[in-house]
């Protein structure tokens, strides 16, 4: 199961074509709404999410990845939520994979979970990924880290999950069914 944490704030096309990607891969994926189920992207865009920090009530037992799209103020209201950070610690602790795009990797940066990795994140932001290697991808996977620059990549990142996720061929294999270049 994968979580796709959406505050208020989130960079719509961040969260919903990684959504699609993995979805279309076959993979289990819960959208969380930041305390409430109705949230409201960077962009004016109303979604309605599967469910909400309150209702996930800290369940990460079968939690294989968690992800978390940036924006503004979104990454802001990520970073913020005790349940957000709870998933992350999870993540960490249980070898999980974290997905964080934009200006998110920030949030994972501010931790130290960057440290001697490679990583990627919206211009401007590389100053906030404390000790990361910085690379000049659209995404990046290092250990159970992935990360990618911003809305324009969106693609690339949700193609990335998957072949972490599942395999280099499925993530060829959704490429092409998507058509993507």
């Amino acid at each position: 199961m994968i979580y796709v944490f959406l505050a208020d704030g989130f960079e719509e096309t961040e969260a919903i074509a990684p959504i699609d990607l993995l979805r279309r891969a076959g993979k289990e994926v819960i959208t969380v709404g930041v305390g409430k189920k109705n949230v409201t992207g960077s962009h004016g865009i109303p979604v309605t999410a599967d469910t909400s920090t309150d209702e996930i009530n800290n369940e990460f037992e079968n939690l294989e990845m968690v992800i978390l799209p940036g924006g503004m103020p979104g990454t802001l209201n990520l970073e913020a939520d005790s349940t957000v950070q709870k998933a992350i610690d999870f993540c960490m602790e249980n070898n999980k994979f974290i997905g964080a795009i934009c200006a998110a990797p920030s949030i994972l940066g501010h931790r130290g979970l960057l440290k001697n990795k490679n990583a990627i994140c919206y211009k401007g932001f590389e100053k906030e990924l404390e000790g990361a290697f910085i690379q000049n991808v659209p995404a990046v996977a290092d250990g159970n880290i992935v990360t990618s620059r911003g809305a324009g990549t969106a693609l690339h990142f949700g193609l990335k999950l998957i072949e972490v996720l599942i395999s280099e061929e499925k993530s060829n294999e959704i490429k092409e069914s998507v058509l993507f270049d």
